[in-house]
Order: C-alpha cells, then structure tokens, then sequence
C-alpha cells in the first residue's frame, strides 16, 4: 500500500504515544501489545493518526469518547473514516464505554476480525 506519511505529525503522534487515554492503556496493555499479530499504537496514515493499526489485517481501531458523537464529532469522523477506506483498510469504532465495561467482548470482537481478515 502507498502510505503518504505527513511528517508534520511525528511529534503529535510521540506524544499521543506517551499520553494514551485510559481505554488506549487498557486494550494497549492488556491486548493488543502482546497480541499475536503486530499492531501499532498512534500510526500516522495520511494526514491522519489512528489509535491502533495492524498492517497485517488491514485493520486501524479507533476508540471514540463522547466527542465523536457531537453533529461535528461524527461527521468529521465519517470522512476520516472514508478516506482511510479508499485505502483499502478497515475502520473498528469502539466506544470507551465498551473498553471499559465490555473489554472482554472488545477483545473478541477484534480477534475475530483479525483472524478473517489475514485468513481471506
């Protein structure tokens, strides 16, 4: 895949690295980073950068707090989310709330993802 890669972003994206919200920590640590498949944390794409991304699977997992479901929250996110689509690569929205009292349905639900998805 051609990945343009805005590097006005780095220094954004290092410091979303060291500041992960508390539901980041959580999937990070407790899931994703020992997952076994490869995934990346605040991965610049385009002018964008993603909460998670596995490049494996095609795969980016956006966690949305309560921002994204303001009139200007969801469609910002819409066009983000279609953007990185035309590249081929799948959008997961999650909510916090699901992180956080669902984490084990979370986990799951991108397991099974992933496995279909490098399985295709």
């Amino acid at each position: 895949m051609d990945r343009k890669h805005n590097s006005k972003l780095t220094n954004v994206a290092r410091i979303l690295r060291k500041n992960m919200t508390r539901q980041e920590k959580k999937l990070w640590y407790d899931f994703l980073k020992d997952y076994n498949v490869r995934f990346l944390k605040q991965k610049i794409i385009d002018d964008y950068i993603v909460d998670f991304y596995c490049s494996k699977a095609r795969l980016i997992i956006e966690l949305d707090g309560s921002q994204h479901y303001t009139d200007g929250g969801l469609l910002k996110d819409r066009i983000r989310t279609e953007k990185l689509e035309k590249r081929n690569l799948t959008v997961l929205r999650i909510q916090n709330i699901d992180v956080d009292k669902h984490f084990y349905n979370v986990c799951e639900y991108i397991d099974n993802f992933v496995k279909q998805a490098i399985n295709e």
